[in-house]
């Protein structure tokens, strides 16, 4: 499966054309996208306009969905998250690492435009889908 970063949505509910938001509108596999409850969160938390708010909501829930969080992933986000730190890695914003680790411990790809995440590629094996 292929996990879209927020980043990604967000850039292209913005419009912009990035290599990430090109391959996301023109090839990506629909049946094999995926959506998260924490991208979810973040992608719809950002529309001013509640059309605009309902128009994304029903592109997004038209792929699959999974819950992202839970304890399992909590525990070893907090585990990925030490072990870049102890590397000299400081990620941002933890729900990068809890998405990351989700990534990793379902084998999903990840399409991102979010520096943190080469970061995190780097230095545990996040496979990250480059367009």
């Amino acid at each position: 499966m292929l996990v879209v970063d927020s980043s990604v949505w967000i850039d292209y509910f913005n419009g912009k054309e990035t290599p990430q938001t090109l391959f996301l509108r023109d090839d990506a596999p629909r049946d094999q996208i995926l959506v998260g409850d924490l991208i979810l969160c973040e992608v719809l938390q950002g529309f001013k306009h509640q059309k605009h708010f309902e128009n994304a909501k029903k592109l997004l829930f038209s792929f699959a969905y999974q819950d992202m969080a839970g304890s399992k992933i909590a525990l070893k986000s907090a585990e990925n998250y030490r072990q870049l730190r102890s590397r000299g890695v400081t990620i941002r914003k933890t729900i990068d690492v809890i998405i990351a680790t989700f990534c990793i411990q379902n084998e999903h790809q990840l399409l991102h435009s979010d520096r943190d995440f080469d970061a995190i590629e780097t230095n545990l094996p996040l496979q990250v889908y480059h367009p």
